[in-house]
């Protein structure tokens, strides 16, 4: 056998980085509504969603700019306009222009565009029916729809904002939008009134500033419209006296939903987060890790690794990774019983491997009781 030469003495095998996570901005929306047919309504064609940066492009894209550089607004632009007025604005904003009333159509083209995490419809207060799947059902149906395939979603709807107040507000606002068969309640937590994708999503939105609409005096809430309206899960724009100037603020946190588990949007964006997460971070785990012990341990790193940073940055609270396979195999194969035996058979028979994610959230306070003492 020859011995290798020396030369070139070193040599060095390159091991190129894994290749990085996907990562999914919680603050991307996207918003539909309609503007005027032809060259009024702006250059983009319907159902083509594109990405709004600037004034410019919302003007452009869906209103008529004149000659003299003023522009002739639309419901769409007016929209995408306000949204860019936030403090903190989101991430990324697509515009999409409707075809007449068919929001079916125009929501069905953004299908595919996997970063957006919010959908609502440009200054639309019609119900609709989810039967004919027009007005904001179609909007609860969307988002309804593509969450349930996993690209999860939530649907920003308004309530009507020219009824007039009266001593059935709260009431009447209510039979607009809850009762059959125009409900736009969610069961899953998937629809609410109000706009809040600049925010991280462990951030509640009680009482955080809105920027670009005013409410005159007259037109704000009472108190006790405050509390039925957010009791409902309608979220109320308020102008707080407790906080210093004229602002205004969003009155509660709630999602438009009957289910108690899915009550708060904090919660149900931060779920949505965490789920895309362990997603994007576990892609490279398939067709990669192995049935052993070796291999299931390196799961479980690379599970902590993604949430072990959600838990410095405080985004929640605790989480634990169990992974029974692993269990199992970290047992001497004298120890393990009839049924360790059978589980560990089928997850390699199945190539398929279950893995429980245990996390403890700790959300914002939204009330507090204090009892107030006085002594002599």
């Amino acid at each position: 056998m020859a011995i290798p030469a020396a030369f070139p003495y070193i040599t060095v095998d390159i091991v190129p980085p894994p290749a990085p996570a996907a990562e999914r901005s919680p603050g991307v929306i996207a918003v539909v509504g309609k503007t005027p047919n032809g060259a009024n309504g702006g250059s983009q064609p319907v159902n083509k969603p594109i990405v709004v940066e600037t004034l410019s492009d919302a003007a452009n894209y869906f209103a008529k700019v004149n000659p003299d550089g003023s522009v002739a607004p639309t419901d769409l632009y007016n929209s995408l306009v306000l949204a860019m007025e936030q403090t903190p604005k989101p991430s990324k904003i697509y515009g999409v222009r409707v075809n007449a009333d068919d929001y079916a159509a125009a929501l069905s083209s953004i299908e595919g565009v996997d970063d957006i995490t919010m959908v609502s419809l440009a200054n639309e207060k019609t119900v609709g029916t989810a039967a004919a799947n027009t007005g904001l059902n179609a909007l609860k149906k969307h988002v309804e729809s593509v969450s349930a395939q996993g690209s999860r979603r939530i649907g920003v709807a308004m309530v009507d904002s020219s009824r007039v107040k009266s001593n059935t507000y709260v009431a009447d606002t209510l039979a607009d939008v809850a009762t059959a068969p125009n409900s736009l309640k969610s069961d899953v937590g998937r629809m609410i009134m109000a706009a809040i994708a600049g925010y991280e999503p462990q951030v509640s939105v009680v009482l955080k500033p809105i920027n670009g609409i005013q409410i005159p005096n007259g037109s704000q809430y009472s108190p006790s419209e405050i509390m039925g309206l957010a009791q409902e899960g309608i979220i109320p724009i308020i102008d707080p006296s407790l906080i210093v100037g004229d602002s205004l603020h969003f009155g509660d946190g709630r999602t438009f939903s009957g289910n108690a588990t899915v009550a708060y949007i904090d919660f149900v964006r931060v779920i949505d987060d965490i789920e895309f997460r362990l997603k994007a971070g576990l892609i490279g785990a398939i067709g990669d890790s192995r049935i052993t012990k070796e291999g299931m341990t390196s799961l479980k790193v690379r599970l902590e690794g993604i949430l072990g940073p959600l838990q410095r940055r405080a985004v929640i609270d605790d989480f634990q990774v169990d992974i029974p396979v692993l269990t199992i195999l970290s047992m001497p194969e004298s120890a393990r019983n009839t049924t360790d035996n059978a589980i560990l058979v089928t997850a390699r028979q199945d190539r398929n491997v279950e893995v429980v994610v245990t996390v403890k959230y700790g959300p914002a306070v939204h009330r507090l009781g204090v009892r107030l003492v006085v002594k002599f």
